[in-house]
């Protein structure tokens, strides 16, 4: 998918300044330390809505997202409210290796769409690759909700966490289930399994809340 509005079915403007994550990230920056003008960086920022209000908050925000449509409409709406961010467009699942470092990496509802063990893992190296030595991945995803429903086309792995989308043919990353194709969707894990991932990946997880465990502060976790 190339465009923004693939995903979404309109720009959505009017909420722009209440984006869902507001709040946590509001939360998440008064309990840190954080120097003036601390560098952040967004992955997956979508129109940009939390890389202008970290903007305007005084933070020097470099922001990117893999749709080339996204990007454009976050200049424009960066531009209306008088606020600098550097957008790109870049897939954070290729990512060079090296890079700048941040003391911030915020995922404001990206990681439950990035699905494989393969891409989870290169985009966790990424983010401790872009740490600074006190810097907090800032996490908010979607997670296992028991009382969310799947109906077809989509079916749910509790195993794995994997929500999975029906699909006419085979394709690259397609499985089969039940006789039929199916592609990874989202990836819905419960808390504890979260948590264990973060860790086994080199992140210490520093808190865990929100109502499903969804909302995360995490840092580096010290070489052994």
């Amino acid at each position: 998918m190339t465009q923004w509005n693939d995903l979404f079915a309109e720009d959505r403007t009017d909420d722009f300044d209440d984006f869902p994550t507001r709040a946590f990230l509001e939360r998440a920056l008064d309990r840190r330390a954080l120097p003036p003008g601390a560098d952040v960086l967004e992955y997956g920022c979508g129109t940009g809505p939390a890389a202008c209000y970290l903007a305007a908050r005084g933070f020097r925000v470099d922001a990117i997202d893999l749709i080339p449509e996204a990007i454009t409409l976050a200049r424009r709406f960066a531009q209306d409210r008088g606020v600098q961010v550097n957008f790109a467009v870049q897939d954070i699942c290729a990512m060079p290796p090296e890079s700048k470092q941040y003391d911030v990496v915020l995922d404001s509802y990206c990681l439950q769409s990035i699905v494989t063990d393969t891409d989870r893992s290169t985009v966790y190296a990424a983010i401790r690759a872009r740490l600074k030595t006190n810097g907090y991945y800032v996490l908010a995803t979607a997670t296992y909700e028991p009382d969310r429903v799947y109906e077809p086309p989509y079916r749910y792995d509790a195993t794995t966490g994997i929500c999975y989308r029906q699909v006419v043919e085979e394709s690259p990353d397609a499985v089969q289930l039940d006789g039929h194709w199916h592609l990874p969707h989202r990836r819905h894990l419960r808390p504890e399994a979260l948590k264990a991932e973060l860790e086994q990946a080199g992140l210490q997880v520093l808190s865990q809340e929100g109502p499903y465990g969804g909302e995360l502060i995490c840092r580096a976790s010290p070489p052994r």
